[in-house]
């Protein structure tokens, strides 16, 4: 009953607890909930997510953009806590100002680098090649590791304080590692030209996967690149297509009625394809991964998520475009941009002097994107976890009756470079 207050109530009672839970011993020997399969679920709703990521992203502009740490942290609660196998919701008890400390870190850190290195570099450039392309160019490629070094920072931390049944997840340190196969998967893929990109999912995943760990139990991720290679087909096919026609296109200069039906044809197909890929290269990935005799299946639907996508995005879309056009409207006909009957009231467009259309630009930015924020939240984010999770059984949950309760990985600097370099910066 009280998962079900808090479910139903928010998050703002999950604070009650705080992470000072996170340092409870528990032990999964509940053998009621051990036996058979356990089917997934999600019990959130979706009007409650819209005004928790409203009122955050308010809260978020309201301190200058620090109220994002405690934002991020209660929404993570609300989807953990919403996610449930066998009525068993998962747990993540991260700490906001883990957080903070994190990203100032990062900050001064990153600092370090703009000042100093990117100073050498353009220095370098000018003396060398009297330009600053490749100052830019080697900079760029030199945020590139740091960049893949917080993704696996960022899961680390993720799974060091997310808890099912009172027992720790875990991600064994090897960022390093991961940033050395990461660039060597990317170089065979862009040498390529994308046809190995299944190669690199599955490694990477694989990477990461089998330097997981459910308390004491160690989860593995089977099964071979290959597998992922016909789903790719749907994005490589057109793009192969849609590259040959660009050429064509280049040579005979002819692009007319053929060519711009091929190109929506094509166009639509590779956007299909991307979805399609990703959904099934989710499903053939977890369903190749165990922990002991556990296994996870899952079959989702990638019709159910391409209308998600769609609807989803487009509604937000067109949402934030109605509570944006009122405004520019308003701005420009204070500019005489447009012709509207606004201009025949000096009074009016007198109140709209430089500093008026300040504040309808600082309000209109922020207005659209708190709309978009939140309204992406109810109808893309949420949907695509209820979808995922309502497809999703546990089998063999056998295993997790011997499996015992692993220490705390005091991993305190948490999203920082995450933060700092926005990876990972969603849900």
């Amino acid at each position: 009953m009280i998962v079900e207050d808090i479910t139903e109530t928010g998050v703002d009672e999950c604070d009650l607890h705080g992470s000072s839970s996170d340092h409870s011993e528990v032990h999964s020997n509940d053998s009621s909930a051990t036996l058979g399969t356990l089917p997934g679920e999600f019990v959130g709703r979706r009007w409650r997510v819209f005004w928790m990521a409203f009122k955050f992203g308010i809260y978020t502009i309201l301190t200058l953009g620090f109220y994002r740490f405690w934002m991020k942290t209660r929404l993570r609660r609300w989807y953990w806590s919403s996610v449930r196998f066998g009525g068993h919701p998962f747990e993540y008890v991260g700490d906001p100002l883990e957080k903070l400390l994190g990203f100032l870190i990062a900050v001064v850190i990153l600092a370090f680098y703009i000042c100093v290195v990117n100073l050498a570099l353009m220095f370098a450039s000018f003396s060398l090649f009297q330009g600053d392309f490749p100052a830019y160019l080697l900079s760029f490629l030199g945020v590139v590791p740091l960049w893949l070094f917080a993704a696996y920072r960022a899961r680390r931390y993720v799974l060091a304080r997310t808890r099912w049944r009172g027992i720790r997840f875990s991600l064994d340190p090897g960022a390093w590692g991961y940033v050395y196969r990461a660039l060597w998967h990317w170089t065979l893929t862009l040498v390529s030209f994308g046809v190995l990109w299944p190669r690199k999912t599955f490694w990477l995943e694989k990477y990461k996967t089998d330097r997981t760990s459910f308390g004491s139990a160690p989860l593995e991720q089977h099964g071979c690149w290959r597998i992922l290679f016909i789903p790719f087909l749907q994005v490589l096919i057109p793009a192969m297509c849609g590259v040959a026609l660009i050429i064509w296109i280049g040579e005979t200069g002819h692009f007319q009625g053929v060519e711009i039906g091929l190109s929506c044809i094509l166009l639509f197909w590779f956007g299909f394809g991307v979805v399609h890929y990703q959904v099934q290269a989710k499903r053939r990935l977890t369903e190749l991964k165990s922990v002991g005799e556990a296994s996870l299946t899952i079959n989702p639907s990638v019709t159910v998520v391409l209308r998600i996508y769609i609807l989803g995005y487009g509604l937000s879309g067109i949402t934030a475009l109605i509570i944006l056009v009122p405004i520019l409207v308003i701005a420009f006909s204070t500019l005489d941009l447009v012709d509207v009957n606004l201009r025949l009231y000096p009074e009016i467009s007198a109140v709209l002097s430089t500093w008026g259309l300040t504040v309808i630009g600082i309000a209109s930015y922020f207005g659209l994107f708190l709309m978009w924020s939140a309204l992406t939240h109810a109808f893309v984010t949420m949907p695509l976890w209820r979808h995922y999770a309502s497809v999703c059984e546990l089998r063999d949950t056998e295993t997790f009756s011997v499996v015992t309760q692993r220490p705390r990985d005091a991993f305190q600097e948490a999203e920082g470079f995450a933060e700092a370099l926005d990876v990972g910066a969603g849900i």
